[in-house]
């Protein structure tokens, strides 16, 4: 489309003329500042290089997989009166003496005010074979690199080998999207951990293991030194073949990708600088050591007339490539332009998305850098998570944290930032608790939308219609709370906080609250349920179609994912139920701290022969696990590497023993006492009933994880009313107990019924169970769900023992459909061939071992290593590149 330059047109006397180079994110959030505040005697020039309306690049992956559109806002902004974008024209030189940016058509645009948003590149690799990568950063970036793939797939016949060099945000991101592409994907880093820049080596560590387990190599450790070509000279020349490593290994590689860093776009300073030099004056702007334009708190250069907002401006040293400063400074300098005196407050660097399918954050003093901060640090052996909340000396007042695998926690957290914790800060990890986080009343200047510094008490404002929107109308319905605010419209991240704060204020306010599900699926979890069972959808695409919109998010895939668990009792990795999933059924384990996994057996009511017991021992010596004994009354195997679980597996297998189910939310244990068989103060056999429990209950999904216990008489020494299910025997029979747990906010079990006989007794545990599976809330407990119910324990009571609904025949029916269904997730696991392709550390080589992983010893064990024990484990091995696996602390 051509373009009339502005010298060819010429503003009303007295308009002010405001030039924007760059046509990203920043701009467009720029130019709509701008117009929010008022474009009277205003003329808005907006110059974009590229050829697209300014697009989300933070969502860039999904343009790599899919045919998406990433245009920012509503496409009409453009025909604002006072507002002119122009598209395709490269800014070339900026005459800062003249007021004038040259372009590259030819164009001259006089200005008065002008707003540097040129962003960043993607930075070049510092190597020979450099030209042969393909770099990840733009829209035509990544509409070539898919084209690309679908080329090699078709020329090689085969999948194509992707190395992507860089292991950050778009390093991984591109990686993903080269495997869903049909490629071989290889992330190398040279850093020991992935996104280092974001991760101390504990959640860097598991963020490795996690996207391994996904089918991707990793290397770490070790920096790459040469893109390899063809240099033979006949058809292939020039083509990629491999990378070179530092170590000179070489990774075979029939396309390598760029993702190494950003370097900010500051040619035009840079020029200018050299064109005031060339004519005898001083150098007009500052740059920064690693680039960037200078900026002060107002977000000028220190030249008149002259603004920089976004990557390329440099602040007290730093240029960040994120979304919510660049958001930050558009709106500062709109309001510089409109007479305020708004400053930058500096960089909020808070991290929030999902790579790969893993949930990843970061926030705050992430790495702990303040003097006396504390590091509150958990590994969830049940669920494979890493969590670390760092907080003052006295564990009062939050500095930051970092969360891999699960960053629920995150969502309450973000916004307490630099204030006092209203619980202890254990608390708030949900893996150690295995519950929600604290329930949180969030200050009115507490920011809940980083991206677009949206405080709390705007989000109230809107919702109780004290003119935050148009109209000054209350705001009822998340999508126009959304859309009003600005909240949760750029990563999305804040959206379940957003959706929790709407709900409180709604009911505050006496209006009934919607139970969607998410954004994405209108209904409720319980009516998505009974959609799902009345018409019997066994497909994540089906139920879609019929019920959702858009691709889905990280809540309603799972939560998708275990109600076709639950309905059909399916191997939860078949038929491309295997993305859904949570992260550790996706390994079928527990993912630790240093990236091995824990191998947990069954072991039904805590009876186990002397056999398996030498089995659980062989084994552990043979593979140097470490073994504990759980509180559920299992034995757990910590340090298995990904690629043994399969041996491992098949050994306590051929044992007669099967998977203890520890990574998933399912049945976890069924507690007991030694009950009448040994005890003199028993009045019934415990174990054997808490063994035909646990086996009838086995592999059962649900919203939330299960356990149970059974106590032999009123000594209660299973702990019976601290479990989901509690069963305490009396000389009559048995008392049943039912909405118990533990975790950050414990609850007793309540009584449902008591002196029931076995039969009885099971056929109300049936009922009981499969109500809450079907009408439960995602992640939601037995005891918080009994306690929302309309009539609490008394409703439970009359639809399980009364069958107040008519519908226990129903329940017990589904219930035995499970138990007759049945099958161990590892059994089957081992059967099939294309199923165990998941357990390999290194894709393209199957046989090698993942070495980058050290233990210690300690009491007569092993551990993982600290950061200070590899270190010196590196240096006594005479700097090899990847350490031993397993060192003794005398080593």
């Amino acid at each position: 489309m051509s373009t009339p330059s502005i010298s060819e047109h010429r503003p009303a006397r007295g308009t002010r003329r405001i030039v924007v180079v760059g046509g990203g994110p920043a701009a467009h959030r720029f130019a709509e500042a701008m117009a929010a505040r008022g474009l009277d005697g205003i003329e808005l020039t907006v110059l974009s290089e590229e050829a697209h309306l300014p697009y989300d690049r933070v969502s860039l992956g999904k343009a790599l997989t899919g045919d998406v559109d990433l245009t920012l806002g509503d496409t009409d902004f453009w025909g604002t009166p006072g507002v002119t974008l122009r598209s395709g024209a490269k800014a070339v030189r900026l005459d800062a003496r003249e007021h004038v940016i040259h372009t590259s058509d030819g164009g001259r645009h006089p200005y008065d005010e002008i707003v540097l948003a040129t962003g960043s590149d993607a930075a070049q690799l510092p190597f020979p074979g450099a030209e042969a990568a393909h770099v990840y950063r733009t829209l035509d970036d990544v509409w070539l690199l898919r084209r690309e793939i679908a080329r090699l797939t078709h020329v090689l016949g085969r999948r194509p080998k992707v190395v992507v060099i860089g292991g950050g945000l778009l390093g991984i991101e591109a990686a993903a999207g080269a495997q869903e592409l049909g490629g071989d994907a290889a992330v190398v880093n040279r850093s020991r951990w992935l996104m280092n820049a974001q991760l101390d080596e504990g959640a860097g560590q598991a963020l490795g293991r996690l996207i391994a387990a996904k089918g991707f190599e990793v290397h770490t450790g070790v920096a790459p030194a040469e893109v390899l070509v063809d240099q033979t000279g006949g058809d292939d020349a020039g083509t990629v073949i491999g990378v070179r490593m530092a170590d000179e290994r070489v990774l075979p590689a029939d396309l390598v990708v760029a993702a190494v860093g950003i370097t900010p776009r500051d040619e035009l300073l840079r020029l200018a600088n050299d064109d005031a030099i060339a004519a005898g004056l001083e150098a007009p702007f500052a740059l920064g050591r690693r680039g960037g334009v200078v900026i002060d708190a107002s977000c000028s250069t220190g030249v008149d007339g002259v603004w920089a907002i976004g990557e390329v401006a440099n602040f007290e040293g730093e240029c960040v490539g994120l979304v919510a400063p660049a958001n930050t400074m558009a709106e500062i300098v709109a309001d510089r332009l409109h007479g305020g005196e708004a400053t930058f407050p500096g960089f909020d660097t808070a991290t929030k998305l999902k790579l790969s399918g893993v949930d990843v954050a970061s926030f705050g003093d992430a790495f702990a850098q303040e003097p006396g901060a504390l590091e509150i640090v958990y590994a969830d052996p049940a669920r494979g998570v890493y969590q670390k909340i760092v907080t003052t000396d006295d564990a009062r007042t939050l500095l930051g944290g970092i969360f891999v695998g699960d960053a629920a926690p995150y969502q309450s957290l973000r916004p307490l930032l630099g204030r006092e914790l209203p619980a202890e800060p254990g608390a708030f990890l949900s893996a150690a608790g295995g519950g929600e986080a604290p329930e949180t009343e969030l200050p009115d200047d507490a920011i809940l939308c980083s991206c677009n510094n949206v405080s709390a008490g705007s989000i109230r404002d809107a919702v109780n219609g004290c003119g935050t929107c148009d109209g000054a109308e209350p705001v009822r319905e998340l999508p126009a709370l959304k859309a009003c605010t600005r909240a949760g419209t750029q990563c999305g991240s804040c959206v379940p906080m957003l959706k929790k704060l709407l709900e409180k204020e709604l009911t505050k306010a006496g209006v009934t609250v919607s139970k969607a599900l998410c954004e994405h699926i209108e209904l409720s979890r319980q009516e998505l349920f009974d959609a799902i069972r009345v018409l019997q959808l066994t497909s994540f695409e089906d139920i879609m179609a019929r019920y959702g919109k858009g691709a889905g998010c990280d809540i309603c895939k799972p939560t998708i994912a275990s109600i076709l668990a639950s309905q059909h009792n399916a191997y939860v990795l078949d038929a491309g139920r295997g993305t859904l999933q949570d992260t550790n059924d996706r390994a079928l384990a527990n993912m630790q701290k240093d990236g091995t996994y824990s191998v947990v057996p069954r072991i039904p009511g805590g009876e186990i022969t002397p056999d398996k017991l030498a089995v659980i021992a062989a084994v552990a010596k043979k593979y140097g696990l470490y073994t504990k004994i759980t509180g559920g009354q299992r034995i757990d195997l910590f340090g298995a590497r990904l690629e043994q679980l399969p041996e491992i597996w098949k050994e306590l297998i051929d044992a007669g023993m099967e998977s203890g189910q520890a990574y998933g939310k399912s049945l976890r244990t069924v507690k007991s006492c030694v009950g009448s068989t040994w005890c003199r103060y028993g009045v019934q056999d415990s174990v054997g009933m808490a063994i035909k429990l646990e086996l009838r209950y086995r592999g059962l999904r649900s919203p939330h994880k299960l356990k149970l216990g059974v106590s032999g008489c009123a000594r209660e020494c299973a702990e019976a009313r601290g479990k989901d299910v509690g069963v305490i025997a009396t000389a009559d029979g048995w008392n049943l107990y039912v909405g118990g747990n533990g975790g950050a906010t414990p609850a007793h079990a309540q009584l449902l019924a008591k002196d029931l006989d076995d039969e009885t007794l099971v056929k109300y545990i049936d009922r009981y169970f499969m109500y809450y599976i079907r009408t439960a809330d995602r992640l939601q407990r037995t005891a918080r769900w009994q306690e929302e119910l309309d009539g609490g324990l008394e409703h439970v009571r009359r639809v399980v023992v009364e069958d107040s609904l008519g519908i226990a025949e129903e329940l017990e029916a589904a219930m035995a459909r499970h138990v007759d269904s049945y099958e161990d997730e590892w059994a089957a696991t081992l059967k099939d061939p294309e199923r165990l392709r998941r357990f390999r550390s290194f894709v393209n080589a199957p046989d090698a071992i993942d070495e980058s992983i050290v233990h210690v010893a300690e009491r007569d064990q092993v551990r993982p290593a600290t950061p200070a024990e590899r270190e010196e484990i590196e240096r006594v091995s005479l700097g090899a590149t990847i350490p031993v696996r397993t060192r003794t602390e005398e080593a």
